[in-house]
């Protein structure tokens, strides 16, 4: 009985030792392939500012391209940090199949608006990150103007994130200057108006009454008759002919 008990528990270990060893084996021989080819992918497949060979190029490894490199020796971890680096790419995710090619899945920044300060020009993207302007692209997107200090931005971003949630907004605006007062004039790509925000309060209602005045002056033809359409005071709109 003893023996039988023994013979199985050996029969176990034989085994599971034979699955370690080609477990090992396996991993081993994996390893010893080589990444035969890079496949760049971009989510959405917009590649507006990089294209397929610029991702390539940002794939080195001790200064070498990861083609024909082993997989052991291929640090995806590292691999995906350098290429983060690049201000275009938001996410990045790279992983290497049994056949030996590199996939990486590129996520680029996607631009809502162009800052023009006295010293530099830039995009924010989304998440109100600074992207630089691109040889390769030029978005269409809100051009913004008279921005005092970059701590200010962070109010832009709020009035941009209205903007981009709403798609008549998002199609209406096309400029948005800050006065010496720091109060919001908007340029509007239905007319040559300008409307007057005034601070970035109250936004939700002032867009409101934007819109209700829109409503009105677009259905009698008396919209382009007005210089300027003020939303900035509580429950009134004042337009300027």
């Amino acid at each position: 009985m003893k023996l039988k008990k023994t013979l199985k528990y050996l029969l176990l270990l034989i085994l599971l030792g034979s699955l370690g060893f080609l477990y090992s084996f396996s991993n081993v021989r994996n390893g010893e392939k080589i990444v035969r080819k890079i496949e760049v992918k971009f989510q959405s497949e917009e590649n507006n500012f990089l294209t397929h060979a610029m991702v390539n190029k940002l794939l080195i490894q001790n200064n070498e391209a990861v083609e024909n490199q082993a997989k052991s020796v291929i640090d995806l971890y590292r691999l995906e940090k350098e290429v983060l680096k690049n201000p275009y790419i938001e996410k990045a995710s790279l992983f290497i199949t049994i056949d030996g090619v590199l996939n990486s899945l590129i996520k680029q920044r996607k631009p809502v608006a162009r800052v023009i300060t006295s010293s530099k020009t830039y995009y924010l993207d989304s998440q109100g990150v600074e992207v630089p302007l691109s040889e390769n692209y030029s978005a269409r997107v809100p051009l913004i103007t008279g921005v005092k200090k970059d701590e200010d931005l962070g109010e832009v971003n709020r009035l941009l994130e209205k903007i981009i949630r709403d798609d008549f907004l998002k199609k209406e605006i096309i400029g948005i200057h800050f006065d010496n007062s720091n109060e919001c004039l908007l340029t509007v790509r239905s007319g040559n108006y300008k409307v007057e925000l005034g601070e970035l309060t109250e936004l939700d209602q002032k867009f409101r009454k934007l819109k209700a005045f829109y409503n009105k002056t677009f259905l009698d033809s008396t919209i382009h008759k007005y210089k300027t359409i003020n939303i900035k005071y509580h429950n009134q709109v004042v337009g300027v002919k």
